[in-house]
Protein backbone atom coordinates (compact mmCIF):
# COMPACT_ATOMS: atom_id res chain seq x y z
CA UNK A 1 0.00 0.00 0.00
CA UNK A 2 2.83 2.42 0.91
CA UNK A 3 4.58 1.63 -2.34
CA UNK A 4 1.38 2.34 -4.27
CA UNK A 5 0.92 5.69 -2.46
CA UNK A 6 4.52 6.67 -3.17
CA UNK A 7 4.07 5.91 -6.87
CA UNK A 8 0.88 7.95 -7.01
CA UNK A 9 2.52 10.94 -5.31
CA UNK A 10 5.49 10.66 -7.64
CA UNK A 11 3.10 10.71 -10.59
CA UNK A 12 1.61 14.03 -9.25
CA UNK A 13 -1.98 12.72 -9.36
CA UNK A 14 -4.83 13.24 -6.74
CA UNK A 15 -4.35 10.69 -3.96
CA UNK A 16 -7.47 9.24 -2.18
CA UNK A 17 -6.19 7.98 1.19
CA UNK A 18 -7.80 4.67 2.19
CA UNK A 19 -9.96 4.55 5.31
CA UNK A 20 -11.93 1.93 7.12
CA UNK A 21 -15.25 3.85 7.40
CA UNK A 22 -17.57 5.85 5.21
CA UNK A 23 -16.75 8.94 7.34
CA UNK A 24 -13.15 8.99 6.23
CA UNK A 25 -11.33 12.09 5.02
CA UNK A 26 -9.99 11.68 1.49
CA UNK A 27 -6.91 13.64 0.44
CA UNK A 28 -7.46 14.61 -3.19
CA UNK A 29 -4.84 17.32 -3.90
CA UNK A 30 -1.16 17.26 -4.71
CA UNK A 31 0.99 17.86 -1.64
CA UNK A 32 4.67 18.42 -0.91
CA UNK A 33 4.64 15.77 1.74
CA UNK A 34 2.39 12.88 2.74
CA UNK A 35 3.42 10.61 5.58
CA UNK A 36 1.76 7.49 7.01
CA UNK A 37 2.82 6.98 10.64
CA UNK A 38 1.86 4.08 12.89
CA UNK A 39 1.87 5.17 16.56
CA UNK A 40 0.64 1.92 18.12
CA UNK A 41 -1.51 -1.06 17.25
CA UNK A 42 -4.68 1.04 17.20
CA UNK A 43 -3.41 4.43 16.01
CA UNK A 44 -2.36 5.43 12.51
CA UNK A 45 -1.65 9.02 11.54
CA UNK A 46 -1.92 10.45 8.06
CA UNK A 47 0.19 13.62 7.87
CA UNK A 48 -0.05 15.96 4.88
CA UNK A 49 1.38 19.40 4.12
CA UNK A 50 1.30 21.96 1.31
CA UNK A 51 -1.92 23.15 -0.35
CA UNK A 52 -3.99 20.39 1.18
CA UNK A 53 -7.43 19.62 -0.22
CA UNK A 54 -9.59 16.93 1.34
CA UNK A 55 -13.14 15.63 0.97
CA UNK A 56 -15.81 14.15 3.18
CA UNK A 57 -19.05 13.73 1.26
CA UNK A 58 -19.99 17.15 -0.16
CA UNK A 59 -17.71 19.00 2.28
CA UNK A 60 -14.36 20.27 1.01
CA UNK A 61 -11.44 21.04 3.37
CA UNK A 62 -8.52 23.31 2.49
CA UNK A 63 -5.45 24.01 4.66
CA UNK A 64 -1.64 24.27 4.71
CA UNK A 65 -1.14 21.09 6.76
CA UNK A 66 -3.26 18.43 8.44
CA UNK A 67 -3.17 15.25 10.54
CA UNK A 68 -5.85 12.54 10.45
CA UNK A 69 -5.94 10.22 13.50
CA UNK A 70 -7.48 6.79 12.82
CA UNK A 71 -8.12 6.00 16.50
CA UNK A 72 -9.65 9.30 17.74
CA UNK A 73 -11.16 9.83 14.31
CA UNK A 74 -10.11 13.49 14.47
CA UNK A 75 -8.94 15.49 11.49
CA UNK A 76 -6.84 18.48 12.59
CA UNK A 77 -5.73 21.25 10.23
CA UNK A 78 -3.52 24.36 10.44
CA UNK A 79 -2.89 27.45 8.33
CA UNK A 80 -5.38 29.02 5.89
CA UNK A 81 -8.05 26.57 6.93
CA UNK A 82 -11.20 26.74 4.83
CA UNK A 83 -14.27 24.52 4.68
CA UNK A 84 -16.85 24.69 1.90
CA UNK A 85 -20.00 22.91 3.09
CA UNK A 86 -21.83 22.36 -0.20
CA UNK A 87 -23.85 25.46 -1.06
CA UNK A 88 -24.66 26.16 2.62
CA UNK A 89 -21.67 27.98 4.10
CA UNK A 90 -17.96 28.68 3.79
CA UNK A 91 -15.85 28.85 6.97
CA UNK A 92 -12.24 30.01 7.29
CA UNK A 93 -9.86 30.03 10.28
CA UNK A 94 -6.24 29.45 11.30
CA UNK A 95 -6.89 26.15 13.07
CA UNK A 96 -9.48 23.32 12.90
CA UNK A 97 -10.29 20.24 14.97
CA UNK A 98 -12.83 18.08 13.15
CA UNK A 99 -14.57 15.00 14.61
CA UNK A 100 -15.29 13.19 11.40
CA UNK A 101 -17.75 10.61 12.77
CA UNK A 102 -19.88 13.23 14.54
CA UNK A 103 -19.14 15.73 11.78
CA UNK A 104 -18.53 18.50 14.31
CA UNK A 105 -15.84 21.10 13.60
CA UNK A 106 -14.09 23.39 16.10
CA UNK A 107 -12.49 26.48 14.57
CA UNK A 108 -10.26 29.08 16.23
CA UNK A 109 -8.13 31.99 15.09
CA UNK A 110 -9.86 34.71 13.00
CA UNK A 111 -12.88 32.56 12.23
CA UNK A 112 -15.13 33.79 9.42
CA UNK A 113 -18.36 32.18 8.19
CA UNK A 114 -20.24 33.34 5.09
CA UNK A 115 -23.51 32.08 3.61
CA UNK A 116 -23.84 34.27 0.54
CA UNK A 117 -25.99 36.81 2.40
CA UNK A 118 -24.03 37.73 5.50
CA UNK A 119 -20.73 37.02 7.18
CA UNK A 120 -19.87 36.09 10.77
CA UNK A 121 -16.48 36.74 12.40
CA UNK A 122 -15.58 35.34 15.83
CA UNK A 123 -12.48 34.13 17.76
CA UNK A 124 -13.72 30.52 17.80
CA UNK A 125 -16.66 28.59 16.42
CA UNK A 126 -18.27 25.17 16.79
CA UNK A 127 -19.99 23.97 13.61
CA UNK A 128 -22.11 20.84 13.11
CA UNK A 129 -21.80 19.66 9.51
CA UNK A 130 -24.86 17.36 9.88
CA UNK A 131 -27.29 20.02 11.06
CA UNK A 132 -25.46 23.06 9.61
CA UNK A 133 -25.57 24.80 12.99
CA UNK A 134 -22.72 27.01 14.21
CA UNK A 135 -22.14 28.19 17.79
CA UNK A 136 -19.86 30.88 19.19
CA UNK A 137 -19.55 31.85 22.87
CA UNK A 138 -16.68 34.33 22.99
CA UNK A 139 -18.08 37.24 21.04
CA UNK A 140 -19.11 37.51 17.40
CA UNK A 141 -19.91 40.02 14.68
CA UNK A 142 -22.35 39.54 11.80
CA UNK A 143 -22.30 41.86 8.78
CA UNK A 144 -25.20 41.71 6.32
CA UNK A 145 -24.90 44.45 3.71
CA UNK A 146 -25.15 47.64 5.83
CA UNK A 147 -26.39 45.86 8.96
CA UNK A 148 -23.88 45.03 11.70
CA UNK A 149 -24.84 42.86 14.66
CA UNK A 150 -22.65 41.95 17.64
CA UNK A 151 -23.20 39.71 20.67
CA UNK A 152 -21.34 37.62 23.22
CA UNK A 153 -22.94 34.36 22.09
CA UNK A 154 -24.58 33.22 18.88
CA UNK A 155 -26.21 30.21 17.25
CA UNK A 156 -26.14 30.17 13.46
CA UNK A 157 -28.64 28.00 11.52
CA UNK A 158 -27.23 27.90 8.00
CA UNK A 159 -30.21 26.13 6.37
CA UNK A 160 -32.65 28.76 7.68
CA UNK A 161 -30.23 31.70 7.39
CA UNK A 162 -31.15 32.45 11.03
CA UNK A 163 -28.78 33.64 13.76
CA UNK A 164 -29.83 33.48 17.42
CA UNK A 165 -27.86 36.12 19.34
CA UNK A 166 -27.49 36.13 23.13
CA UNK A 167 -25.92 38.41 25.75
CA UNK A 168 -25.08 42.06 25.03
CA UNK A 169 -26.76 42.04 21.63
CA UNK A 170 -26.43 45.22 19.57
CA UNK A 171 -27.70 45.65 16.00
CA UNK A 172 -26.74 48.75 14.02
CA UNK A 173 -28.36 49.55 10.70
CA UNK A 174 -28.72 52.86 8.81
CA UNK A 175 -32.46 52.63 9.53
CA UNK A 176 -32.37 51.68 13.23
CA UNK A 177 -30.42 50.27 16.18
CA UNK A 178 -31.47 47.45 18.52
CA UNK A 179 -30.17 46.78 22.03
CA UNK A 180 -31.27 43.58 23.74
CA UNK A 181 -30.19 40.38 25.50
CA UNK A 182 -31.58 37.92 22.93
CA UNK A 183 -32.46 38.31 19.26
CA UNK A 184 -33.22 36.16 16.21
CA UNK A 185 -32.02 37.62 12.92
CA UNK A 186 -32.48 36.28 9.39
CA UNK A 187 -29.65 37.25 7.04
CA UNK A 188 -31.80 36.58 3.96
CA UNK A 189 -35.02 38.47 4.77
CA UNK A 190 -33.59 41.05 7.17
CA UNK A 191 -36.18 40.14 9.83
CA UNK A 192 -35.13 40.84 13.42
CA UNK A 193 -37.30 38.71 15.72
CA UNK A 194 -37.50 39.94 19.30
CA UNK A 195 -37.73 37.43 22.16
CA UNK A 196 -36.54 39.46 25.18
CA UNK A 197 -36.68 42.98 26.60
CA UNK A 198 -35.54 45.13 23.67
CA UNK A 199 -34.88 48.81 22.98
CA UNK A 200 -35.05 50.10 19.38
CA UNK A 201 -34.20 53.56 18.05
CA UNK A 202 -34.79 54.29 14.35
CA UNK A 203 -33.27 56.95 12.12
CA UNK A 204 -36.16 59.37 12.79
CA UNK A 205 -35.54 59.21 16.55
CA UNK A 206 -38.54 56.99 17.25
CA UNK A 207 -37.99 54.80 20.34
CA UNK A 208 -39.52 51.35 20.81
CA UNK A 209 -39.57 49.22 23.96
CA UNK A 210 -40.85 45.67 23.61
CA UNK A 211 -40.40 42.08 24.75
CA UNK A 212 -41.73 40.28 21.69
CA UNK A 213 -42.17 40.85 17.97
CA UNK A 214 -40.32 41.40 14.71
CA UNK A 215 -38.91 44.33 12.76
CA UNK A 216 -37.88 44.45 9.09
CA UNK A 217 -36.21 47.60 7.83
CA UNK A 218 -36.44 46.51 4.19
CA UNK A 219 -40.25 46.29 4.10
CA UNK A 220 -40.97 48.77 6.89
CA UNK A 221 -43.21 46.20 8.58
CA UNK A 222 -43.10 45.43 12.28
CA UNK A 223 -45.17 43.87 15.03
CA UNK A 224 -44.59 44.12 18.77
CA UNK A 225 -46.42 42.23 21.52
CA UNK A 226 -46.49 41.81 25.29
CA UNK A 227 -47.46 45.40 26.13
CA UNK A 228 -45.05 47.30 23.92
CA UNK A 229 -44.40 51.05 23.84
CA UNK A 230 -43.40 53.47 21.08
CA UNK A 231 -42.28 57.05 21.70
CA UNK A 232 -42.51 59.03 18.45
CA UNK A 233 -41.70 62.69 19.05
CA UNK A 234 -44.39 63.99 21.43
CA UNK A 235 -46.57 60.91 20.89
CA UNK A 236 -46.43 57.86 23.16
CA UNK A 237 -48.12 54.63 21.96
CA UNK A 238 -48.75 51.65 24.21
CA UNK A 239 -50.71 48.45 23.55
CA UNK A 240 -50.82 44.70 23.94
CA UNK A 241 -49.94 44.40 20.22
CA UNK A 242 -48.58 47.18 17.99
CA UNK A 243 -48.35 46.61 14.22
CA UNK A 244 -46.55 48.96 11.83
CA UNK A 245 -47.11 48.84 8.06
CA UNK A 246 -45.50 51.67 6.11
CA UNK A 247 -46.58 54.65 8.24
CA UNK A 248 -49.73 53.18 9.84
CA UNK A 249 -49.77 52.04 13.47
CA UNK A 250 -52.41 49.46 14.42
CA UNK A 251 -52.66 49.09 18.20
CA UNK A 252 -54.88 46.42 19.79
CA UNK A 253 -55.61 45.46 23.38
CA UNK A 254 -55.81 48.29 25.93
CA UNK A 255 -54.33 50.74 23.43
CA UNK A 256 -53.10 54.11 24.71
CA UNK A 257 -51.95 57.02 22.51
CA UNK A 258 -50.80 60.11 24.39
CA UNK A 259 -49.98 63.47 22.78
CA UNK A 260 -47.92 65.56 25.19
CA UNK A 261 -48.15 68.63 22.93
CA UNK A 262 -51.96 68.59 23.06
CA UNK A 263 -52.24 67.17 26.56
CA UNK A 264 -54.56 64.46 25.26
CA UNK A 265 -54.71 60.69 25.69
CA UNK A 266 -56.80 58.26 23.63
CA UNK A 267 -57.68 54.81 24.99
CA UNK A 268 -59.40 52.02 23.08
CA UNK A 269 -59.53 48.36 22.21
CA UNK A 270 -58.38 49.16 18.66
CA UNK A 271 -56.55 52.34 17.60
CA UNK A 272 -55.02 53.35 14.25
CA UNK A 273 -52.57 56.21 13.72
CA UNK A 274 -51.22 57.56 10.44
CA UNK A 275 -47.66 58.68 11.21
CA UNK A 276 -47.52 60.99 8.19
CA UNK A 277 -50.77 62.90 8.82
CA UNK A 278 -50.90 62.26 12.60
CA UNK A 279 -54.56 61.24 12.25
CA UNK A 280 -55.88 58.82 14.89
CA UNK A 281 -58.95 56.56 14.72
CA UNK A 282 -60.08 54.73 17.86
CA UNK A 283 -62.83 52.09 18.26
CA UNK A 284 -63.90 49.36 20.71
CA UNK A 285 -65.01 51.50 23.64
CA UNK A 286 -62.60 54.38 23.05
CA UNK A 287 -62.10 57.22 25.53
CA UNK A 288 -60.28 60.52 25.02
CA UNK A 289 -58.82 62.36 28.01
CA UNK A 290 -58.14 66.10 27.67
CA UNK A 291 -55.70 66.77 30.50
CA UNK A 292 -56.23 69.54 33.02
CA UNK A 293 -54.48 70.29 36.29
CA UNK A 294 -57.25 69.05 38.58
CA UNK A 295 -60.31 68.36 36.43
CA UNK A 296 -59.55 66.55 33.17
CA UNK A 297 -62.27 66.12 30.52
CA UNK A 298 -63.19 62.55 29.51
CA UNK A 299 -64.97 61.82 26.19
CA UNK A 300 -66.32 58.36 25.28
CA UNK A 301 -68.11 57.24 22.09
CA UNK A 302 -68.41 54.31 19.70
CA UNK A 303 -65.73 55.91 17.48
CA UNK A 304 -63.22 58.71 18.03
CA UNK A 305 -61.19 60.44 15.32
CA UNK A 306 -58.61 63.23 15.55
CA UNK A 307 -56.45 64.94 12.91
CA UNK A 308 -54.96 68.30 11.93
CA UNK A 309 -57.25 71.21 11.08
CA UNK A 310 -55.06 71.92 8.04
CA UNK A 311 -56.01 68.49 6.72
CA UNK A 312 -59.69 69.45 7.13
CA UNK A 313 -59.66 73.07 5.95
CA UNK A 314 -56.30 73.54 4.26
CA UNK A 315 -53.93 76.42 5.01
CA UNK A 316 -55.65 79.74 5.84
CA UNK A 317 -54.13 83.21 5.66
CA UNK A 318 -57.01 85.13 7.20
CA UNK A 319 -59.90 84.66 9.58
CA UNK A 320 -62.75 82.66 8.06
CA UNK A 321 -65.81 80.87 9.37
CA UNK A 322 -66.79 77.30 8.53
CA UNK A 323 -70.58 77.36 8.33
CA UNK A 324 -70.87 73.60 8.69
CA UNK A 325 -68.94 73.34 11.94
CA UNK A 326 -69.41 76.93 13.03
CA UNK A 327 -65.74 77.25 13.87
CA UNK A 328 -63.44 80.19 13.31
CA UNK A 329 -60.22 79.30 11.52
CA UNK A 330 -57.40 81.84 11.62
CA UNK A 331 -53.97 81.51 9.97
CA UNK A 332 -53.52 77.80 10.48
CA UNK A 333 -49.93 76.68 10.94
CA UNK A 334 -49.23 73.02 10.23
CA UNK A 335 -46.97 72.75 13.29
CA UNK A 336 -49.09 74.88 15.64
CA UNK A 337 -50.24 73.00 18.76
CA UNK A 338 -53.79 74.29 18.17
CA UNK A 339 -53.84 72.85 14.64
CA UNK A 340 -55.97 69.92 15.77
CA UNK A 341 -59.57 68.73 16.01
CA UNK A 342 -61.34 65.60 17.09
CA UNK A 343 -64.71 64.07 16.37
CA UNK A 344 -66.83 61.53 18.26
CA UNK A 345 -69.58 59.43 16.73
CA UNK A 346 -72.56 57.68 18.36
CA UNK A 347 -73.27 57.35 22.08
CA UNK A 348 -71.04 60.31 22.92
CA UNK A 349 -70.56 60.92 26.66
CA UNK A 350 -68.48 63.70 28.24
CA UNK A 351 -67.47 63.88 31.88
CA UNK A 352 -65.54 66.08 34.23
CA UNK A 353 -66.23 66.98 37.83
CA UNK A 354 -68.07 70.23 37.05
CA UNK A 355 -69.87 69.46 33.77
CA UNK A 356 -71.18 66.41 31.88
CA UNK A 357 -72.79 65.93 28.46
CA UNK A 358 -74.19 63.40 26.01
CA UNK A 359 -75.08 63.51 22.31
CA UNK A 360 -74.92 61.40 19.16
CA UNK A 361 -71.98 63.16 17.50
CA UNK A 362 -69.45 65.83 18.46
CA UNK A 363 -66.79 68.05 16.93
CA UNK A 364 -64.06 69.81 18.93
CA UNK A 365 -61.48 72.31 17.65
CA UNK A 366 -58.35 72.97 19.68
CA UNK A 367 -58.11 76.37 17.99
CA UNK A 368 -61.27 77.77 19.59
CA UNK A 369 -61.61 75.17 22.41
CA UNK A 370 -65.29 74.52 21.63
CA UNK A 371 -67.27 71.28 21.86
CA UNK A 372 -70.04 71.16 19.22
CA UNK A 373 -72.71 68.66 20.21
CA UNK A 374 -75.21 67.35 17.64
CA UNK A 375 -78.38 65.23 17.65
CA UNK A 376 -80.26 65.35 20.94
CA UNK A 377 -77.43 66.88 23.02
CA UNK A 378 -77.71 67.26 26.80
CA UNK A 379 -75.40 69.24 29.12
CA UNK A 380 -75.48 69.00 32.93
CA UNK A 381 -73.86 71.33 35.45
CA UNK A 382 -74.53 70.42 39.06
CA UNK A 383 -78.37 70.29 39.38
CA UNK A 384 -79.01 72.01 36.04
CA UNK A 385 -79.66 70.40 32.66
CA UNK A 386 -79.61 72.12 29.23
CA UNK A 387 -80.95 70.60 25.99
CA UNK A 388 -81.39 71.87 22.43
CA UNK A 389 -81.14 70.83 18.78
CA UNK A 390 -77.43 71.79 18.82
CA UNK A 391 -75.24 72.86 21.73
CA UNK A 392 -71.86 74.59 21.68
CA UNK A 393 -69.83 74.21 24.88
CA UNK A 394 -67.00 76.76 24.90
CA UNK A 395 -64.03 76.17 27.20
CA UNK A 396 -61.28 78.47 28.39
CA UNK A 397 -58.07 77.07 29.84
CA UNK A 398 -59.89 73.74 29.39
CA UNK A 399 -62.68 74.68 31.81
CA UNK A 400 -66.32 75.34 30.90
CA UNK A 401 -66.63 79.03 29.96
CA UNK A 402 -69.88 79.41 27.98
CA UNK A 403 -72.66 77.24 26.58
CA UNK A 404 -74.95 77.99 23.61
CA UNK A 405 -78.11 75.98 22.93
CA UNK A 406 -79.79 76.52 19.54
CA UNK A 407 -83.43 75.82 18.65
CA UNK A 408 -85.82 74.31 21.20
CA UNK A 409 -83.39 75.08 23.99
CA UNK A 410 -84.56 73.96 27.40
CA UNK A 411 -83.04 74.32 30.87
CA UNK A 412 -84.13 72.31 33.89
CA UNK A 413 -82.91 72.98 37.44
CA UNK A 414 -83.82 70.29 39.96
CA UNK A 415 -85.02 71.54 43.34
CA UNK A 416 -86.53 68.58 45.18
CA UNK A 417 -88.37 65.40 44.28
CA UNK A 418 -90.52 66.25 41.21
CA UNK A 419 -89.89 69.98 41.73
CA UNK A 420 -88.00 71.51 38.80
CA UNK A 421 -87.27 75.07 37.75
CA UNK A 422 -87.71 75.20 33.95
CA UNK A 423 -86.89 77.66 31.18
CA UNK A 424 -87.38 77.15 27.44
CA UNK A 425 -86.65 79.43 24.51
CA UNK A 426 -85.40 79.56 20.94
CA UNK A 427 -81.82 80.16 22.08
CA UNK A 428 -80.03 79.95 25.38
CA UNK A 429 -76.60 81.23 26.47
CA UNK A 430 -75.04 80.11 29.75
CA UNK A 431 -71.94 81.49 31.44
CA UNK A 432 -69.54 79.81 33.84
CA UNK A 433 -67.18 81.16 36.51
CA UNK A 434 -64.36 78.88 37.70
CA UNK A 435 -66.07 75.99 35.94
CA UNK A 436 -69.43 76.52 37.72
CA UNK A 437 -72.59 77.86 36.06
CA UNK A 438 -73.07 81.54 36.95
CA UNK A 439 -75.89 82.86 34.72
CA UNK A 440 -78.10 81.95 31.75
CA UNK A 441 -79.90 84.15 29.21
CA UNK A 442 -82.92 82.69 27.38
CA UNK A 443 -84.26 84.66 24.42
CA UNK A 444 -86.88 84.15 21.77
CA UNK A 445 -90.32 82.99 22.98
CA UNK A 446 -88.93 82.37 26.44
CA UNK A 447 -91.08 80.62 29.05
CA UNK A 448 -90.33 79.68 32.61
CA UNK A 449 -91.58 77.86 35.67
CA UNK A 450 -89.65 78.44 38.85
CA UNK A 451 -90.25 77.93 42.55
CA UNK A 452 -90.28 80.97 44.85
CA UNK A 453 -88.66 80.52 48.26
CA UNK A 454 -88.95 82.45 51.49
CA UNK A 455 -85.72 84.29 52.25
CA UNK A 456 -85.96 83.50 55.95
CA UNK A 457 -86.37 79.73 56.01
CA UNK A 458 -86.01 78.77 52.27
CA UNK A 459 -89.49 77.20 52.29
CA UNK A 460 -91.47 77.22 49.03
CA UNK A 461 -94.14 79.96 48.92
CA UNK A 462 -95.26 79.92 45.28
CA UNK A 463 -94.62 78.98 41.67
CA UNK A 464 -93.98 81.59 38.96
CA UNK A 465 -95.17 80.60 35.47
CA UNK A 466 -94.34 83.35 32.97
CA UNK A 467 -93.54 84.18 29.34
CA UNK A 468 -91.14 86.84 28.15
CA UNK A 469 -88.92 87.75 25.20
CA UNK A 470 -85.73 87.59 27.29
CA UNK A 471 -85.21 85.93 30.66
CA UNK A 472 -81.97 86.10 32.69
CA UNK A 473 -81.26 83.46 35.31
CA UNK A 474 -78.62 83.91 38.02
CA UNK A 475 -76.99 81.26 40.19
CA UNK A 476 -75.32 81.53 43.55
CA UNK A 477 -73.28 78.75 45.14
CA UNK A 478 -74.30 76.47 42.27
CA UNK A 479 -78.05 76.93 42.98
CA UNK A 480 -80.63 79.11 41.21
CA UNK A 481 -80.66 82.50 42.95
CA UNK A 482 -83.01 84.79 40.98
CA UNK A 483 -84.71 85.29 37.62
CA UNK A 484 -85.08 88.60 35.75
CA UNK A 485 -87.67 89.24 33.00
CA UNK A 486 -86.48 91.83 30.47
CA UNK A 487 -89.56 92.75 28.36
CA UNK A 488 -93.24 92.00 27.68
CA UNK A 489 -93.81 89.74 30.65
CA UNK A 490 -97.02 87.76 31.03
CA UNK A 491 -97.66 85.10 33.59
CA UNK A 492 -99.07 83.90 36.88
CA UNK A 493 -97.74 83.30 40.37
CA UNK A 494 -99.45 80.25 41.84
CA UNK A 495 -99.70 79.73 45.60
CA UNK A 496 -97.67 76.67 46.46
CA UNK A 497 -100.73 74.76 47.70
CA UNK A 498 -102.70 75.21 44.47
CA UNK A 499 -100.27 73.33 42.23
CA UNK A 500 -98.51 69.99 42.67
CA UNK A 501 -94.92 69.74 41.36
CA UNK A 502 -95.92 66.90 39.03
CA UNK A 503 -98.32 69.07 37.02
CA UNK A 504 -95.96 72.03 36.71
CA UNK A 505 -94.25 71.14 33.45
CA UNK A 506 -93.47 73.22 30.36
CA UNK A 507 -94.12 71.57 26.95
CA UNK A 508 -91.37 69.09 25.96
CA UNK A 509 -90.09 68.88 29.54
CA UNK A 510 -87.54 66.08 30.05
CA UNK A 511 -85.34 65.26 33.02
CA UNK A 512 -82.64 62.94 31.61
CA UNK A 513 -80.66 62.03 34.69
CA UNK A 514 -80.45 58.37 33.59
CA UNK A 515 -78.33 59.42 30.59
CA UNK A 516 -75.93 61.48 32.70
CA UNK A 517 -72.40 60.06 33.21
CA UNK A 518 -71.96 59.77 36.98
CA UNK A 519 -68.20 59.13 37.15
CA UNK A 520 -65.26 58.98 34.77
CA UNK A 521 -64.94 55.25 35.47
CA UNK A 522 -68.40 54.70 34.03
CA UNK A 523 -67.06 55.77 30.63
CA UNK A 524 -64.67 52.79 30.56
CA UNK A 525 -67.40 50.19 31.09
Amino acid sequence: MLLLLANMIHAQEPVPVPSDTVNSIKIVSNTRNLTMKRVDDSTNLTIVAGNVKALQGNTIFYCDSAVDNSRTRIFEAWGNVRIVDGDTATISARHLIYHRDKKIAYFDGNVKLTDGKGSLTTPDLEYDMSTNIGIYKNGGRVVNQKTVLTSQEGYYYADLKDVYFKKDVFLKDPAYTITTDSLLYNTQSGDARIIAQTYIVDSSGRKIRTKEGFYNQRTGQAQFGRRSEIIDGKTRITGDVIELTDSIYRVTGNAIISDTAQGTTILGGLVFQDKRTEAVLATRKPVMIVKQDKDSIYIAADTLFTAKLTALYGARDSLTVDTLKGTKVARLNDKDSTNRYFEAFHNVRIFNDSIQATCDSMFYSFQDSTFRLYQDPVVWANNSQITGDTIYLHTKNRKADRVEAFERSFMVNKMDHEAYNQIKSTRMDGYFVNGNIDSVRAKGYAECIYYIRDDADSSYTGINQSKCDIIDIYFQEQALHKIAFRSQVTGTIWPIRQKSPAEMRLPNFRWLEERRPKTKYELFE
